[in-house]
């Protein structure tokens, strides 16, 4: 029987089991995709990811990424994670402190940054938004779904495509964020009917605490009915706070907290500028060792 290198890192996070956990298999070649989209059935994580040699000049490294239900062309997690568990295995290393990896959306520019206790920052740029209004029966039913009254106007919700598709609402503060329950079975038929990949909620912390907002993310399509602390999702609540004129009240350089409900204390930092968001976070190592093939 063949193995490969297997890491299982938690991200947004330093301290071990408090972040969001990304499965990484550092050898894929090899592996097709059905292979591909067992074992990330058999992890059950919200997302498993396979390396590959880069095909495109430039790249470091090539990366595919799946949930228990299918591949996503992008995620913020387990970029950031497996740009962690490539450096600690010695597959990769920076050069002037900056990774490229190769994905379905194209090459995605992470730079190292810096950190307290010892691990780095690791920031990625989110790619181009295509941001796409819903219509007011969408919005009627997302709703009730979530049992929450939404806002109209600037501050409507939007579905936010970033190679995960998101859909982006506010709630009234943090603690109706933390307080939410949704309808997760209609929510899986409106995400299937829009393609989306699911649907993330924030509200704010008041001013001056650790967070500036709370963060949840819902993904009952892919299998997993919340992402515990999700990279994409807050590079969409990025776009929104940006696009909705939220910046300069919530901050241009803001922390997110996310994963409170689930146990976790995830923390991710974000920069909203007028032509790119960064989205930032750490990772450590939970398990080092290989997986049979």
């Amino acid at each position: 029987m063949r193995s490969t290198p297997f890491k299982q890192v938690d991200v947004f996070t330093q301290q071990p089991f408090l972040g969001n956990p990304v499965a990484v298999i550092l050898q894929a070649e090899g592996l097709s995709d059905a292979e591909m989209q067992r074992i990330a059935r058999w992890t059950n994580l919200s997302e498993t990811t396979f390396v590959l040699p880069a095909t495109q000049p430039g790249a470091d490294y090539r990366l595919r990424i799946f949930t228990p239900g299918g591949e996503l062309p992008f995620a913020g997690h387990p970029t950031i994670g497996s740009a962690h568990a490539l450096l600690e295995s010695g597959a990769v290393a920076a050069r002037d402190g900056m990774l490229v990896q190769e994905c379905s959306v194209g090459l995605v520019r992470l730079q190292l940054e810096p950190g307290e206790g010892g691990a780095p920052w690791i920031a990625f740029e989110l790619p181009q938004p295509k941001v796409t209004p819903l219509d007011e029966a969408t919005v009627a039913e997302l709703e009730s779904i979530l049992g929450r009254r939404l806002r109209r106007g600037e501050a409507a919700p939007r579905l936010i495509d970033v190679g995960a598709r998101w859909v982006v609402a506010q709630l009234e503060d943090a603690q109706a964020v933390l307080a939410c329950r949704p309808d997760f079975a209609r929510m899986k038929r409106l995400d299937l009917h829009d393609n989306a990949t699911g649907v993330t909620v924030f509200g704010e912390h008041a001013a001056g605490g650790a967070a500036r907002i709370e963060v949840r993310s819902f993904t009952p399509a892919c299998g997993i009915e919340e992402d515990p602390v999700c990279g994409s999702g807050n590079g969409c609540v990025a776009v929104f706070i940006r696009d909705s004129g939220l910046a300069p009240r919530i901050g241009h350089d803001y922390v997110a907290a996310q994963g409170t409900v689930l146990g976790r204390a995830g923390r991710v930092r974000v920069g909203v500028e007028p032509q790119r968001i960064r989205v930032a976070g750490q990772a450590v190592t939970c398990i080092d060792g290989r997986m049979a093939l």
